[in-house]
């Protein structure tokens, strides 16, 4: 017989018998040193609402506002309030999604008009009055076919789309007030826990991000535990948004996007290609000082190609494909068959192992114009590409090499960085003993160079588990940069050989691997973290002169001349304007320094540099001021970079 008491236990050690079917938050109640701080549960790993009856014996641990999964549910739950709040002032409004995200939440709504940025403070207001009604969010549960029946009836046809496509023969409902939505959950327990929110923006996406769906309206919002971290968050997304790199690129005048050209393709502009010329220059540069080899590769190789790699099928749905001749090819989303093949072209022996081919190589790769975002999220981008192949002997070294590249690089930039081994996806190819060997190598490496990381299950690539670096910018964000992947596989497939000290031939193995990633994704997070004002060596242009009047002219593109022959990437405003609106000018563009030339300096033969943070140094000549630049760029560099880059 059943028994009627159950054994519940807290993940801080109390526990206590309690009778069958009494809800989480009675238990909570009694045996929790937190009570009112509790918004939802785990039970045995699993999230819950509070008010969830038990039925058997359980491990519960409280979840907090404040918490990873406490924030989440938080803002899973305002958007609730939010979709309600435009449903009460805009009644023709149908609901899409609104999940919570990084640092807050959305909403999607298809409305006959757009929102307006005045709307958000109605819909506000209307949001705080559910709050204070402190309105239960209540879960139940239905059929798909009652649940479709409900929404259909309501003309809420994007949530009966959603519910068709759930593989499951029931689907939970959660109501708050007169509003129900198609939801997992857990939620709160009423709406008065939401207690600081905020809604930051109103944008077009399309239905699931494709453009051939309808365009939607998306109101996103914030919301923290209490106003004194709502706060501190609006005030970073205040300074987010004046580093907002689509912001500066404009301002500074490095690079554009055009309807004409189509979505998620950059237009550089000069000083735009030439900070990404300084960055290629850079990057070549310490490869060949670590013994890599240039490669370039086609942009369209055959469509049987990439059906022998697996990219064909686990890859193409964001790969470009055209034909030729009656030929079908695929645009690269990658570069590694190329490399795959320039190292078959020959036999190869252990004695040239490991061969590190390098190549900065431009990939296509079809995203969704949702997701679409300035240089961050492009169509088309350049990495810097390299693939190590190797013996099995030399991975571990080699993995080693990759990680201390990657500290070497991101010292020169200032960012701090963390790691994470992702793991065997659902979506892959290769045998079980090919990914444990790699995913072991990666694992063994980090440990032995007793660096910590953070497991990613089922996040790797689908030919083999990899070591992903995020760097942290200014604003402490996360940014994907640097992957080293290890992949048994691809070797496999091509049938890639060495010829080992045993005369007999061996499978090499290859390391996937990137340092700043794509070009475009790193320009964007640099503009962000340096706000624009690059270091010097960085800087597209490095200095300015400023004339005083016309009178200077002559002696100031005599300057010009001679800081260009140095190497210094200098400008010359020469245009009919006052002194304090060229200076003006200059430290808008944000340019390292400004070269006054008056008279005295044409009588001296001198310029009076000013840096961009307003700080005067004395007359100099061009040559001294040469080595000044040149100092401060080693400086920054840790002696790695001058002067001499591009």
């Amino acid at each position: 017989m059943q028994s009627e008491m159950l054994h519940v236990t807290m993940e801080a050690g109390t526990e206590g018998e309690f009778p069958r079917g009494i809800e989480v938050r009675e238990v909570l109640r009694a045996l929790g040193n937190r009570p009112s701080a509790w918004i939802a549960a785990r039970i045995d790993g699993r999230l819950v609402d509070l008010a969830t009856v038990l039925e058997t014996d359980a491990r519960i641990q409280g979840i907090v506002a404040d918490s990873p999964e406490g924030l989440e549910i938080l803002r899973h739950s305002t958007s609730h309030v939010m979709a309600q709040a435009v449903r009460s002032l805009f009644p023709e409004a149908k609901v899409a999604i609104g999940p919570a995200i990084e640092n807050g939440f959305y909403y999607d709504f298809d409305v006959p008009t757009p929102f307006a940025l005045e709307d958000l403070a109605a819909i506000e207001k209307k949001m705080r009055e559910l709050v204070a009604g402190a309105l239960p969010f209540q879960r139940t549960v239905l059929s798909k076919a009652e649940a479709i029946e409900q929404f259909r009836s309501r003309g809420e046809n994007y949530k009966v789309e959603l519910i068709e496509g759930v593989d499951a023969a029931t689907v939970s409902l959660y109501q708050q007030g007169d509003f129900v939505d198609l939801c997992r959950g857990p939620h709160l327990p009423d709406t008065s826990f939401i207690k600081a929110f905020k809604l930051t923006s109103v944008a077009g996406a399309y239905w699931r991000g494709d453009e051939r769906n309808p365009m939607l309206q998306r109101i996103y919002g914030t919301a923290f535990a209490d106003r004194k971290a709502l706060k501190k968050h609006l005030q970073f997304l205040e300074e987010a948004q004046k580093r907002d790199h689509r912001k500066l690129g404009r301002e500074l005048d490095l690079f554009s996007f055009s309807d004409e050209v189509g979505a998620g393709m950059v237009i550089y502009h000069p000083k735009g290609a030439l900070l990404r010329h300084i960055l290629e220059a850079f990057e070549k540069r310490e490869h060949l000082r670590r013994g890599y080899q240039l490669a370039i590769g086609p942009t369209l190789l055959k469509t049987e190609l990439w059906q022998r790699s697996g990219h064909f099928d686990n890859y193409r749905e964001n790969m470009y494909f055209t034909e030729i001749d009656g030929q079908s090819y695929g645009i690269k989303p990658m570069n590694c068959l190329a490399h795959m093949l320039i190292y078959k072209s020959k036999m190869r022996s252990y004695r040239d192992l490991p061969i590190r081919l390098f190549e900065l190589g431009t990939v296509h790769r079809h995203e969704k114009s949702g997701v679409l975002h300035g240089l961050l999220r492009v169509r088309q981008f350049t990495q810097d590409d390299a693939h190590i192949l190797c013996t099995p002997d030399q991975l571990q070294g080699e993995i080693g090499g990759i990680i201390d590249f990657v500290a070497d690089v991101m010292d020169i930039f200032g960012f701090a960085y963390e790691m994470e081994v992702s793991t065997r996806p659902q979506k892959s190819i290769g045998s079980d003993e090919d990914w444990e060997k790699a995913t072991k190598a990666l694992i063994d490496t980090l440990d032995h160079q007793g660096l910590a990381y953070e497991i990613n299950e089922g996040d790797g690539a689908f030919y083999g588990p990899k070591i992903d670096i995020k760097l942290r910018d200014a604003l402490e964000r996360r940014w994907q940069c640097a992957t080293i992947q290890c992949d048994f596989t691809l070797p496999e497939r091509f049938d890639l050989t060495y010829v080992g000290a045993d005369g007999q031939r061996h499978r090499p193995v290859m390391l996937h691997r990137v340092i700043l990633g794509a070009i475009e994704r790193f320009m964007g997070v640099l503009i962000e973290h340096f706000a624009g004002a690059f270091p010097l060596w960085l800087a597209p242009v490095q200095a300015i002169l400023v004339t005083v009047t016309d009178r200077q002219l002559d002696f100031a593109r005599e300057v010009r001349q001679r800081l260009q022959a140095a190497g210094v990437r200098v400008e010359l405003d020469d245009r009919n304007e006052k002194l304090g609106f060229k200076i003006r000018e200059a430290q808008l563009q944000k340019i390292p320094y400004m070269l006054v030339v008056g008279d005295k300096e044409v009588e001296a033969g001198g310029i009076r540099p000013r840096r961009r943070d307003g700080e005067q140094l004395d007359l100099m000549g061009p040559e001294a001021f040469v080595e000044l630049l040149e100092k401060e760029c080693r400086g920054v560099t840790r002696g790695k970079v001058g002067l001499d880059i591009i």
